[in-house]
């Protein structure tokens, strides 16, 4: 080998070995940014977040929580910027690295802020109890989804921009294609309507027992397109908005009290002076009673039934929960049944009555006596 060879080979070599140091420490680098961003998150934003809940408020405690994730990958592109300064094969500031960083950021600092726009993050719900509840529960998905929307928008706004890439151009084709889009997603926007007039009207909340045609159940969530209501066989129903908004609600959570109506049939051997006080004792035990709307009670002997003696019973409860409801009238039932046993009145049951000639009695006892 001659020695201009032998220089070129140990040149070579050389180099090759100076471009595997340099990859080494690139990587040697990243990885204790690896390590450091998993020590920040189990120990020191740990610290963090339990200084943070010693606070007043939640509020920095709600931001720390949405950008924990987001926290975690920033290490990784510090790592990465600073491993690049020693990357043999990419320059540190290489235009399009950079750019590529920049874009990590803004996707970093959106995804912290959609977190936090989120309708369980409760940052909204301390918003609304700030301002003393101004904000309909029903709103508050709506709004959350709205401002994710306009986060990412701004985002790929941003980050196309980075790029040197034309949104305006974007926007422009966006304008032409318009009524095609619409012509296309007319049920989407028919739903997205219906939202609007759900949210506007505030025909229920987030919350709340309500009875359409469609569905029953609690009203879980209501987003663009449709709302959630959770059944009492714990279903799940999705409504399109569209319908539901065209549909009568019946919201059962608004009302101010409950009803309670029965008729109560008695025997056909209740004389009337029995009625009389059967009818007044449970008025007066109704009227007495503290779970009873007093406004509207409602005793009366109503009509005559085929095998039995009907008296109307109308009145409300109270409350309105369900739980409570049933255990009032409960109670109600017992009092009555009390009622009819101190004043001797039966409870009537479906019977009938055969009346028999005397004749055919006759012709019975004849055929008896063949016999």
């Amino acid at each position: 080998m001659s020695m201009d060879s032998f220089v070129l080979a140990f040149s070579m070599s050389a180099l090759d070995y100076d471009m595997l140091k340099d990859l080494g420490i690139s990587i040697g680098i990243l990885l204790v940014f690896i390590l450091f961003r998993n020590l920040f998150t189990k120990y020191v934003f740990q610290l963090i977040l339990k200084l943070s809940r010693k606070t007043p408020t939640d509020f920095f405690t709600q931001i720390f929580l949405s950008f924990e994730r987001p926290l975690g990958w920033a290490f990784i592109i510090v790592g990465l910027y600073v491993a690049m300064d020693y990357f043999p094969f990419v320059e540190q500031h290489n235009a399009l690295f950079l750019k590529f960083l920049r874009s990590m950021v803004i996707v970093l600092i959106t995804w912290g802020l959609f977190n936090l726009s989120s309708p369980t993050s409760g940052i909204l719900i301390s918003v609304n109890q700030k301002i003393n509840n101004k904000i309909d529960l029903i709103l508050l998905p709506f709004i959350s989804r709205t401002i994710r929307v306009i986060l990412i928008a701004i985002s790929i706004t941003i980050i196309g921009q980075e790029f040197n890439y034309d949104v305006n151009g974007l926007v422009a084709g966006l304008g032409l294609g318009g009524l095609a889009f619409a012509l296309a997603a007319k049920e989407a926007v028919g739903n997205l309507i219906g939202g609007i007039v759900i949210v506007t009207e505030k025909p229920f909340s987030i919350g709340e027992w309500i009875l359409t045609p469609s569905v029953e159940g609690t009203v879980e969530d209501i987003n663009f397109r449709s709302t959630k209501v959770r059944t009492f066989s714990q279903a799940l129903v999705t409504v399109p908005n569209s319908t539901l908004a065209n549909e009568p609600i019946t919201n059962w959570s608004r009302m101010g009290k409950r009803r309670i109506n029965f008729h109560l049939g008695i025997n056909y051997k209740t004389t009337k002076d029995q009625i009389v006080r059967v009818v007044q004792r449970i008025e007066d035990m109704l009227k007495e009673h503290e779970d009873i709307h007093p406004d509207t009670i409602m005793v009366a002997f109503d009509h005559y039934n085929d095998s039995s003696l009907d008296i109307l019973i109308y009145f409300f409860t109270n409350t309105i929960v369900w739980a409570e409801h049933v255990r009032i009238k409960h109670d109600i039932n017992l009092e009555i049944m009390g009622i009819l046993e101190e004043e001797g009145v039966e409870v009537a049951f479906p019977s009938r009555t055969i009346y028999v000639k005397p004749e055919a009695n006759e012709v019975f006892q004849t055929v008896g006596s063949l016999d």
